[in-house]
């Protein structure tokens, strides 16, 4: 089954990696995602009514799944974080996937950064996101051949 796909990510520093990994998701039979904003586009979405929040709610309708897509600085993302929460307020399925050994073309591999996951806690007793929802490595664990596995099983246990 198809499946239409969010991608949470910080947008100047990741965008390279992140097109890498999109593009192997959206070319693949099955895979949808979001479309995909450049910055031109993005500041024109900043300027209207509503701005980048009701931008965020509409991306986000009728999808299954929210991929969080972190690099070195994510987890400090402002809009990263409220699509992390408005992603888990909806009951999406999530999974946090580590992109910073994908090779930027023209500097190669970043630096780790924080799953951003791991920075929110939900329940009385405070458990850490990070705890609940997969991640991944998308060199290390072969994110090309095994996105979709990932994501369909971030679905199923949300039970989208």
């Amino acid at each position: 089954m198809p499946r239409k796909v969010f991608f949470s990510f910080h947008y100047k520093r990741d965008v390279h990696r992140v097109m890498q990994v999109r593009n192997s998701w959206v070319l693949r039979p099955g895979g949808e995602a979001s479309p995909f904003y450049d910055k031109a586009e993005f500041e024109e979405v900043k300027r209207r009514a509503g701005g980048i929040e009701r931008w965020i709610e509409q991306q986000l309708a009728g999808t299954s799944v929210t991929v969080v897509l972190f690099g070195r600085e994510t987890s400090s993302r402002p809009w990263v974080r409220h699509e992390i929460k408005r992603s888990f307020e909806l009951g999406k399925g999530l999974l946090a996937i580590d992109i910073h050994n994908v090779r930027h073309p023209q500097r190669g591999a970043d630096l780790p950064g924080v799953n951003p996951l791991s920075t929110f806690t939900v329940g009385r007793e405070a458990t850490p996101m990070n705890r609940l929802y997969s991640e991944y490595d998308w060199v290390l664990d072969d994110g090309y051949n095994n996105i979709g596995f990932w994501i369909e099983a971030a679905a199923r246990a949300a039970n989208r």
